[in-house]
């Protein structure tokens, strides 16, 4: 997915929902810190999207946009509508969005989740897809690894579910050939 095609989401999603603000939260979130990353980040077609303000019409945006539609067909992308609850993210994680907003959104807003805060939900996954996103993270610097483990204390994790998240980070990086602390 491309920066211009998430715009086409955030618009379409506004235009179904009658919304203002989005928060988009999986890997295509990386599109609002870096609108031009490497392909290895923009090979997911679809977008994890809610309403700010109305997270419950998120189905909405799944039915009508969502994989399988009408927009799927004729795009090659699409939304998957979720919810806050979708990702675990550190406290302080709005502060730190960053901000799509422009003529291809109909000036509707477009949350995407800082790197480091994406870095952080996709190790608490742990899925076989979030690893090698993390990993090519951490191998193209867009996350620094001391950076990471400090942020994991600001998760809402319980202690020991920090410290195998801590130890997850630290192996993913030396996978990726970064030395770890």
């Amino acid at each position: 997915m491309t920066r211009e095609e998430l715009e086409h989401i955030i618009r379409a999603s506004g235009d179904i929902t009658d919304q203002y603000e989005f928060v988009i939260v999986g890997s295509q979130s990386i599109l609002g810190a870096v609108p031009r990353p490497e392909d290895v980040f923009t090979v997911s077609m679809e977008a994890d999207i809610y309403p700010l303000q109305a997270p419950e019409l998120a189905d909405r945006i799944d039915g009508a946009i969502g994989e399988g539609s009408q927009f799927h067909e004729t795009y090659g992308y699409y939304a998957q509508g979720v919810g806050p609850e979708t990702a675990c993210l550190p406290a302080g994680w709005m502060q730190r969005v960053h901000r799509i907003q422009n003529r291809n959104t109909q000036d509707r807003i477009g949350y995407c989740l800082d790197v480091l805060d994406l870095f952080l939900a996709k190790v608490v996954a742990a899925r076989e897809k979030d690893r090698e996103f993390c990993i090519a993270l951490l191998q193209y610097g867009y996350v620094n690894l001391e950076a990471a483990l400090a942020l994991v204390d600001n998760m809402p994790l319980d202690a020991k579910a920090q410290q195998t998240l801590r130890a997850t980070i630290r192996r993913w990086a030396r996978n990726a050939g970064r030395s770890t602390a």
